[in-house]
């Protein structure tokens, strides 16, 4: 594909420069173009430029569209549990101990393969190694997810994320006794600078909110509904360790002392959104898995 180049009108000053681009080519989606622009594959006056520049009278603007690479995941039969699904979008209860996608130790096995061979219509604006991913949770958390089919449910599902319009509920075993029933927590989240591999509370990091009330107590444990506001890594395990109550089994930033249960208590139980087609609200819910309702049931046992 040849490079595009484009020259900034008085109509397009004051822009982001994806949203400039996407507008002169209507196939190229603003999600695309955002990772176009990280990538460096867009420039402008000939320099690398962040999605969110606002591009100026006579900016010329160079795009060098990625040559299309055929996708290398192989399809695997996982036996997905999928909730629900459309030609647009399709819902998934992703298990315990299962990545998202394809990366460096994980090849196969993962959510992507299951994807690629439960159907083949996939968005790919995310590239080969995450068709249709629009969001992920971790390794071993349990949960429902939202999968685009094409580019414009795609682009849709991300704006409903960036604008906090998405219903994302988790419930999560916490270590400690929560005397209060609810609560917001509101602290901004980076790479930890001492530990790279984990995130922390850091005072320049990213606007990070999570709600949450408490569901119920067992002693010195409690099981709580966390809503996200906010979409950061790992973002319900570093604020809960952040107000002193850590999630149960969490290998990251759970106590040394904890139980064995194969990885953090969490579970996404509830996702809400709008449907990229028929502007209808969708909510589904799963029951987290039953070893998650086994630890519960011991603890009531306990009590």
């Amino acid at each position: 594909m040849e490079d595009l180049t484009i020259e900034i009108t008085e109509e397009m000053a004051g822009e982001r420069v994806d949203k400039a681009v996407s507008s002169i080519d209507e196939e190229w989606s603003r999600s695309q173009i955002a990772n176009w622009v990280k990538d460096g594959a867009v420039k402008v006056n000939g320099l690398t430029v962040k999605p969110n520049y606002k591009v100026r009278l006579q900016d010329i603007i160079i795009v060098t569209p990625p040559e299309l690479v055929e996708l290398d995941i192989v399809p695997e039969d996982l036996n997905l549990e999928i909730v629900y699904e459309d030609e647009d979008v399709l819902v998934v209860n992703k298990p315990k101990g299962m990545v998202v996608h394809p990366a460096p130790g994980h090849a196969n096995g993962t959510l992507v393969n299951g994807l690629m061979h439960h159907c083949q219509d996939l968005s790919g604006i995310n590239g080969v190694v995450r068709p249709g991913i629009v969001h992920r949770i971790d390794k071993d958390t349990s949960g429902l997810l939202m999968v685009a089919k094409n580019d414009a449910s795609h682009t849709s599902l991300v704006d409903q994320l960036v604008k906090k319009t998405v219903t994302r509920k988790y419930v999560a075993l916490v270590h400690g006794h929560i005397p209060h029933d609810k609560g917001t927590i509101q602290a901004p989240i980076a790479r930890d600078p001492k530990e790279r591999q984990n995130m922390a509370i850091v005072d320049k990091g990213k606007h990070a909110v999570t709600h949450f009330r408490v569901l119920e107590r067992f002693g010195n444990f409690t099981l709580v509904e966390c809503r996200l506001e906010t979409g950061r890594t790992h973002q319900i395990r570093v604020h809960m360790k952040y107000i002193g109550y850590p999630l149960v089994g969490d290998p990251k930033y759970g106590p040394k002392k904890t139980m064995d249960v194969g990885g953090q208590a969490l579970h996404a139980e509830v996702i809400g959104f709008v449907h990229p087609k028929t502007a209808e609200y969708l909510e589904f819910s799963a029951e987290p898995p039953a070893e998650f309702a086994e630890l519960l049931e011991s603890l009531r046992d306990k009590d």
